[in-house]
């Protein structure tokens, strides 16, 4: 099996890449160097030529802030540049999957999230990330949209990194605690998205590591497991204005993946500590 995974640069996209080559499937992993998105004969020209069996598309805008002041270009990247690939892999009768996120919904409430619950973004990164969905729906019956949320990688930024170097550098930290979710190490991921991209059980489902927390809960379980002693405190999202809206409610049912016949994720504590390693903290 071949296998075009985009966004190779990133968090989610290098570790699929790896996850494919421990396999002995052949991963084509391309980042806008070599394939630009938003360039419909681009694309149209490079997936062809790599004659893949399926596309797994991590490549994304995922600067949730800078998204509100960026429209065009979160834009032309989540939602044009995922119906370029879309209509590729429909001439080519290809599965395709496409990588999205919570923020798709209005994270209202507290019941966890179906996969085919309403979409009604709150921003304009879930807006185009949204648009990204419809434009797979409509084109496609072969794709998978998995879901996923407060990701954790190797690659490039996330949470884990930045609570280890401001706790280091300040010894204290002010972290909300009235967002709730579950967090997704992109290794654990990575082999689900390889499980599932080897069938044929196509639609939209929602992958994060089992367990929830808030912002808070995630910060103090870091500095528990890398032995570091920092004060956290809890605050609310008041306390942080940002420019994007944020979802109080992330949680998301995993339960399509059990009845699909998928294993899920593990706990998302052990993913801390697995993580952690890896980064040798």
């Amino acid at each position: 099996m071949r296998v075009l995974v985009t966004g190779v640069k990133g968090q989610l996209g290098y570790d699929v890449v790896k996850e494919c080559e421990k396999r002995g499937i052949e991963a084509i992993g391309v980042d806008i160097e070599e394939m630009d998105i938003t360039d419909p004969e681009a694309v149209q020209k490079v997936i062809p030529e790599a004659q893949p069996d399926a596309v797994i598309h991590c490549a994304a805008y995922t600067a949730v802030d800078a998204a509100e002041d960026n429209v065009s270009l979160c834009m032309r990247i989540n939602a044009a540049g995922t119906e370029h690939i879309a209509d590729v892999c429909k001439r080519m009768d290809i599965p395709m999957m496409y990588i999205s996120t919570d923020y798709v919904f209005d994270g209202e409430g507290t019941r966890p999230w179906e996969p085919d619950d309403k979409r009604n973004p709150l921003n304009i990164y879930g807006h185009s990330k949204s648009e990204g969905e419809i434009a797979v729906e409509r084109r496609m019956k072969k794709f998978f949209i998995v879901r996923i949320a407060w990701v954790f990688g190797k690659n490039g930024k996330n949470f884990i990194k930045t609570m280890l170097r401001l706790g280091k550098e300040r010894g204290a930290v002010s972290v909300v605690d009235d967002q709730i979710g579950s967090p997704t190490y992109t290794y654990d991921l990575a082999r689900l998205l390889v499980d599932m991209i080897q069938t044929d059980k196509y639609g939209i489902y929602h992958a994060t590591n089992e367990g929830l927390c808030s912002w808070y809960d995630f910060a103090c379980e870091i500095f528990k497991q890398a032995g570091l002693d920092v004060k956290v405190t809890p605050v609310s999202s008041e306390a942080f204005p940002a420019k994007a809206k944020r979802p109080h409610n992330s949680r998301m049912s995993k339960e399509k993946l059990t009845e699909m016949g998928f294993e899920r994720l593990p706990a998302w504590q052990d993913a801390v500590g697995r993580y952690l390693k890896e980064l040798g903290e």
